[in-house]
């Protein structure tokens, strides 16, 4: 093996590494290049784009309990890249949730969405954070507490300067067929139903609230923990209020039509068939104007 090599090389190899924890080949940043920021030139903008499926710690305000809730969000965040720029900047996107170790909940929502369109320079944002959220139910009979856990995420948007909210929660409730007590000599089939409110709102508006719209327009609301006596009184309850798939979006859709901290909404009701191989589904978008047609 040949060891002849240019003085400088061997200096370089032989020199002894630095005390202060710096690398020896360490670059300054500024000479680093910035893809991301050089320019495109196939004129198309990109209407969302960003990271999804990072999990981060929140705080929940639990309106029954009097207090907070801990729990674990998947959030998705994307801006929206003008057509001059190649590539948006991903890892400020998990610089901005970690910021200052800030704790993320629902009152700081729009503030993380407006901290991430300034800080990627973008004209609109979009957050999405998905949770997990338990409200403590009592057996209608027995009385014994047990957690039921719905579905939940916040939809924030931010377009030039204008915040908009939007809550989803899916909520898992009891429906009964009509029709099947009608023609049936004795007893229904039913079965478990996912409610999906979407509501885009102009104020704050508790999970609770929302849940509670739909379990109050199924045949029956559920729990997590029922004895004997509260079987009894949950499929007698049923049994005494069957509801269609249609019966149960109208329902809802008219409670949310009448709600004025809500200008949008989509509702829909997914029943799991317990006597077919298929769902049963209904659906009722509206957007909330002052010259709705109450017809329509």
């Amino acid at each position: 093996m040949d060891d002849r090599r240019e003085p400088n090389v061997l200096s370089r190899l032989t020199q002894t590494p630095p005390t202060n924890g710096t690398l020896m080949n360490a670059i300054d940043p500024q000479l680093i290049p910035d893809i991301q920021s050089s320019p495109d030139t196939r004129d198309l903008a990109i209407d969302q784009v960003g990271i999804k499926g990072i999990r981060h710690p929140v705080r929940v305000s639990d309106r029954d309990g009097g207090g907070v809730q801990h729990t674990i969000a998947t959030f998705n965040m994307t801006v929206r890249l003008p057509k001059h720029f190649k590539g948006t900047h991903m890892s400020r996107f998990v610089e901005i949730l970690n910021q200052d170790d800030r704790e993320i909940s629902i009152e700081s929502f729009g503030q993380i969405l407006s901290d991430m369109v300034v800080r990627l320079e973008a004209p609109a944002g979009h957050v999405e954070m998905s949770f997990p959220y338990f409200i403590q139910k009592t057996a209608p009979v027995s009385g014994v507490k047990s957690l039921l856990d719905y579905d939940v995420t916040f939809i924030g948007e931010l377009t030039q300067g204008q915040f908009s909210l939007t809550m989803k929660v899916v909520i898992p409730v009891t429906s009964l067929c009509p029709c099947s007590k009608e023609i049936s000599a004795y007893g229904a089939h039913n079965q478990r139903s996912h409610v999906t409110i979407t509501a885009r709102t102009n104020t704050f508006v508790w999970i609770e609230d929302v849940i509670r719209v739909a379990e109050e327009s199924a045949s029956c609301e559920l729990f997590g923990l029922l004895k004997r006596s509260d079987e009894k009184w949950v499929t007698e309850r049923a049994y005494e209020n069957p509801k269609f798939v249609e019966d149960m979006v109208r329902d809802i859709a008219r409670r949310l039509e009448d709600d004025p901290r809500i200008d949008a909404f989509v509702v829909e009701s997914e029943n799991f068939e317990s006597i077919h191989n298929h769902s049963a589904y209904a659906l009722i978008e509206r957007i909330k104007t002052p010259a709705r047609n109450p017809s329509a």
